[in-house]
């Protein structure tokens, strides 16, 4: 729990009692909680005190501990010891929560407690960039920040639509993009020039999953159509020069992303939409694992185990 503005060693474990849930409601025994860096962000320094004490987490795996009288979840039914997942909810760094029952699907057999728990923010993210994008079978995508979560999630939904990717990272995450079948170009000085040989034909879209000024210089030097370059990390930047800014709680994305988490679910019990976890953190751990998180290189998705 955030009740002050500020980093995770400002943040406080606190035991609750859980009521029962009502009608509509679901309470999950968690087996593991997401992590995502706006888990942080939302509660740093100099953003809105009024939102103040905040539940930290938006996404969980688990078991349904109880339900509410008269009450299905999202996916339908739902009983007493059924695996599911949940997002967009808050609360989720807990041993157990309760959730609207909207936001609860069942948990594929084949996706672990770790896995389930981070697939929808990012999965949504990636799935949004690509709908305001307009991507359609056959584009050529420049990806910025490819081996990343949300850029992981892009690779793959994009190739399940028939798009290609060129996407940067550090050599040393090469192998992560060429693994979900895009071609790596290394960012840094130079950049135009390694992705324009990488597709000689040109760029139909470009996706910002990093923010940095070297992302926007290519974009837009790359793609004409400014309304096909998608950020979602440099807000300032689009508004300034005319590209798309997208974020989780404009209504359009809220909307779009509530709707897609069904399918996500059903690609990634289907295996076609991976979830690479790099580590797994005792809940108690919480700060040190949100100080691995924000340190920008995990390695692949981290999660909090009660």
């Amino acid at each position: 729990m955030a009740r002050k503005l500020g980093g995770p060693e400002t943040w406080e474990l606190e035991q609750l009692d859980l009521p029962a849930p009502r009608t509509g409601e679901v309470t999950i025994d968690v087996r593991a909680a997401g992590m995502n860096p706006a888990d942080a962000k939302h509660v740093s320094t100099g953003t809105d005190p009024s939102r103040l004490p905040v539940a930290i987490g938006y996404e969980v795996a688990g078991v349904i501990a109880a339900i509410g009288p008269g009450t299905e979840i999202a996916s339908g039914g739902g009983a007493v010891g059924d695996d599911v997942l949940a997002f967009r909810i808050s609360g989720g760094y807990a041993s157990a929560v309760t959730v609207p029952a909207a936001d609860v699907f069942a948990k594929p057999a084949g996706l672990g407690f770790a896995e389930a728990a981070n697939l929808l923010l990012a999965g949504c993210t990636a799935a949004d960039m690509l709908r305001a994008a307009r991507v359609v079978p056959g584009d050529m995508i420049l990806l910025h920040g490819a081996s990343g979560a949300v850029g992981v999630s892009v690779l793959q939904q994009a190739r399940h639509l028939g798009a290609h990717v060129i996407g940067t990272a550090s050599e040393p995450r090469f192998e992560v993009v060429r693994g979900f079948g895009g071609v790596p170009v290394a960012h840094g000085p130079g950049l135009e020039q390694r992705v324009r040989e990488a597709a000689p034909g040109g760029f139909d879209v470009a996706l910002d999953a990093v923010g940095t000024d070297e992302a926007g210089d290519v974009s837009l030097a790359l793609v004409d159509d400014r309304t096909r370059i998608v950020t979602i990390a440099a807000k300032a930047r689009a508004d300034r020069d005319g590209f798309v800014v997208l974020g989780g709680s404009m209504p359009e994305s809220v909307r779009f992303r509530d709707s897609v988490r069904a399918r996500l679910i059903e690609l990634a019990g289907a295996g076609e939409l991976v979830v690479p976890v790099a580590r797994t953190y005792p809940l108690d751990d919480a700060p040190a694992a949100v100080a691995e998180l924000m340190g920008g290189h995990p390695g692949g998705k981290l999660a909090l185990v009660p």
